[in-house]
């Protein structure tokens, strides 16, 4: 009798593990094929912001659910409530699916809305910094710690200070300093900080000024224990091959959401989403404070209307991590996916197509 109970709920379990892998499509709607296949079929995780830890990779993201669009907040049909963490020991090898990292729940200032997270490590502590909305709807950036690189992790009771809106990423320099960048528009709230205070009047989209300078990224070095700003935020601002400041008129170009830094060749990249043409853009300079010089097209759009990113080196090779929905065909249920990303010999990075274009 135990053994027949057993059995069957060994079948139960496996049945429902099998029912919550999702069908992978083989071509877009459009017919295209896909250049990258999804990391993992068990779950929707978008944002993806990729480490090696330890000699393992690991990709922290925001872990998408099926939750209904609404008009009345911009994203608000992003409705995460928790992160989860996958790891992997190389590229194309099997992918782990950790326990939850940490719950909305677990967050004391926050009441909605886990956005894309980005990690660090300093001295075998590791740091997860998140974006949420606190109680009157605002966007404010925090930063949880733990042990292991997957988690759990351990909320701070407060935001950071100094930080708001959203996509908060890391970049660890050569010489030990730690740089938090941030920011989007639209959803991310960005246009409502342009004072250097939050006003809810400012609007839903940008500051409607497409002959003035772009909205850009923030940036602004960390403390030493990883938990706060060592300095008052700056401008990432974006610059043509002129030195003049990108337009915010400027769609195939300007910021949108997304900043990432990688360095390479002695060069700082910064890389970012252009939001309504869906493309990743890149810019160099020659400090992480920039300005940034606009190069080009990472990657060109894919299916589904965001598009968002990290860059990271990979046992001596670059990959660029993104996501699409392939799985789903829904916006707000996305999957993370790799890509090899190629550094020209001029420094330009080589841009990518998500789709296999047959002749």
């Amino acid at each position: 009798m135990i053994a027949r109970l057993f059995g069957a709920a060994l079948a139960l379990i496996v049945g429902t593990a099998a029912q919550a892998r999702h069908t992978v499509p083989d071509r877009s709607p459009e017919g295209l094929a896909y250049r990258a296949q999804p990391l993992t079929t068990e779950i929707f995780l978008a944002d993806p912001s990729a480490h090696v830890f330890n000699g393992r990779i690991y990709v922290y993201g925001s872990h998408d659910i099926d939750a209904p669009p609404a008009d009345d907040q911009p994203g608000k049909g992003y409705a995460m409530r928790d992160y989860v963490v996958l790891s992997m020991d190389r590229i194309g090898g099997p992918v782990t699916q950790h326990p939850t990292a940490f719950t909305l729940e677990d967050v004391p200032w926050a009441v909605r809305q886990l956005w894309a997270p980005d990690a660090a490590e300093k001295d075998g502590r590791y740091y997860l910094y998140f974006p949420a909305k606190d109680r009157e709807g605002v966007f404010r950036i925090g930063v949880a710690v733990g042990d292991r690189p997957e988690g759990p992790f351990r909320p701070q009771p407060q935001p950071i200070p100094g930080a708001f809106s959203i996509d908060p990423s890391v970049f660890i320099d050569d010489d030990g300093a730690a740089y938090l960048f941030f920011g989007g528009i639209h959803g991310g709230q960005l246009q409502r900080w342009a004072t250097g205070a939050y006003d809810p009047a400012a609007g839903d989209t940008d500051l409607g000024r497409p002959d003035q300078p772009a909205l850009t990224p923030k940036v602004a070095r960390l403390t030493d224990d990883m938990l706060g700003l060592a300095e008052p935020v700056r401008d990432a601002v974006i610059v043509d091959a002129d030195g003049k400041p990108l337009l915010g008129g400027d769609l195939d170009r300007r910021f949108f959401e997304a900043a990432w830094m990688h360095k390479h060749g002695g060069l700082y990249y910064l890389s970012w989403s252009t939001g309504e043409t869906h493309l990743l853009a890149y810019g160099t300079a020659t400090t992480p404070y920039g300005p940034f010089t606009y190069r080009g097209t990472i990657l060109l759009p894919v299916q589904g209307w965001t598009t968002h990113h990290s860059i990271v080196e990979v046992d001596g090779r670059w990959r660029l991590f993104f996501h699409d929905t392939q799985l789903s065909n829904r916006n707000n249920l996305r999957s993370a996916k790799v890509l090899d990303l190629t550094h020209e010999a001029d420094g330009a990075i080589r841009t990518l197509d998500p789709f296999i274009r047959e002749p």
